[in-house]
């Protein structure tokens, strides 16, 4: 936070008043030198009170968690570009490397809000600042405080109460082997008349171990539903709605014996694009940003492409960097979290993550947009709530497997 300096008013004594007229004479002329003194000492020191305060107000500390290629893209990509391009701006990032720090922090911010003290920082990125925002701790975003908004798509600041910037997005494809699948699925309905017919070549990890099964699972309860109970799993939580994900249940038990090794669920996202890679499988819902970091780093070979179902398409989302309503910084805060969606910065974020970028592939270069092709970027559907999706891991568990 800026300095302030705390000034003192300057009063005669009393006891001037006693003294002999030469000395009261003496006396004034020592105290006008001092008072002159003062003021000239407190206006210096509010002239670098000020000079501090301006800097320091270009000065942001953000708090960022996740994978080191999260910490990549802060620390070596976008904030160095944003101090080159922004003079005076200075941007300190404190990582919590897989999100270790983010409950604590979470509830630092809280207390913090509740007292109404400095919350340390100017800026988050973590997996809590869906939390955040919901618990009214961000700054509310439009395109009049964050110009960039513009180009993204309105619906992504649903699930954030219009309180945080979503500035990468990711969603479950359809990874498979084109040396052997020639003409791979592209509804829900031909994903499983695939399955049917090519038994043990089609794998997904279980619900609780990772988002791309969860999403297949998902998406297979989700053709079961109204409109209405949709929208409640997606936004809120009624766990005496979850009777009609009984029909869904059932189709999924029901390919046990046609899916890899007649009922096998691998353990996490990546163990299914492991199987992928060896050839064990030939079809299966991966995250897009990690086949597309597979695909760059070389650990999937360029035989594997992906592709996305439609009626319905796998659940996605987006990605949020929030400020904190409580920082004193909110101007270059919001500077920051805007340069985040310039065309750029959203190339190097496709190219660092493998994520999709939130604003129109048009606006990136070709060979960016070019990685894209056969995915509609902008189709994110909504996955379920927090405590939804926690009981439709449980009841997966239950009804499905081993059956």
């Amino acid at each position: 936070m800026p300095s302030r300096t705390l000034g003192r008013s300057l009063a005669a004594s009393p006891q001037s008043k006693r003294l002999p007229r030469s000395a009261r004479s003496a006396a004034a002329l020592l105290c006008a030198a001092t008072l002159t003194m003062a003021a000239s000492a407190c206006s210096s020191s509010s002239s670098s009170s000020a000079s501090v305060g301006g800097a320091a107000a270009h000065h942001l500390t953000a708090y960022v968690s996740g994978d080191t290629n999260i910490q990549k893209l802060w620390e070596d990509i976008v904030v160095p570009a944003f101090e080159k391009a922004n003079a005076g701006y200075q941007v300190k990032v404190v990582f919590s490397a897989h999100g270790t720090a983010d409950a604590t922090t979470l509830a630092k911010l809280q207390a913090a809000a509740k007292t109404g003290r400095d919350p340390g920082y100017d800026l988050m990125e973590s997996s809590v600042t869906l939390n955040a925002a919901t618990a009214g701790l961000l700054t509310k975003v439009s395109a009049k405080n964050v110009p960039g908004l513009k180009d993204v798509d309105s619906a992504l600041l649903g699930p954030v109460a219009n309180s945080a910037v979503p500035y990468r997005g990711s969603s479950v494809v359809l990874a498979y082997d084109a040396t052997k699948v020639k003409t791979p699925p592209k509804t829900y309905d031909s994903l499983i008349s695939w399955i049917k017919a090519n038994p043990g070549k089609f794998a997904y990890n279980s619900p609780a171990t990772g988002g791309s099964g969860g999403s297949f699972v998902e998406t297979t309860l989700d053709r079961h539903l109204d409109a209405k109970t949709l929208k409640t799993f997606q936004n809120g939580y009624d766990a005496s709605l979850e009777s009609k994900w009984d029909a869904g249940f059932k189709e999924l038990k029901a390919l046990n014996k046609d899916v890899y090794g007649k009922g096998v669920y691998p353990n996490g996202n990546q163990a299914v694009l492991d199987l992928l890679a060896k050839g064990q499988i030939e079809l299966a819902p991966v995250w897009s940003d990690q086949y597309l970091s597979g695909i760059q780093n070389h650990t999937l070979n360029s035989g594997i492409k992906f592709t996305q179902i439609s009626d319905p398409t796998f659940t996605g989302g987006a990605s949020y960097l929030g400020v904190l309503k409580a920082s004193k910084k909110q101007q270059a805060a919001l500077k920051l979290a805007d340069f985040f969606l310039q065309a750029q910065q959203q190339d190097a974020i496709v190219k660092q993550l493998g994520a999709y970028p939130v604003i129109p592939a048009s606006k990136l270069p070709a060979a960016t947009a070019a990685r894209f092709n056969g995915v509609d970027v902008g189709n994110l559907r909504a996955g379920y709530s927090g405590q939804t999706s926690s009981d439709m891991n449980n009841l997966w568990q239950q009804k499905v497997p081993g059956q």
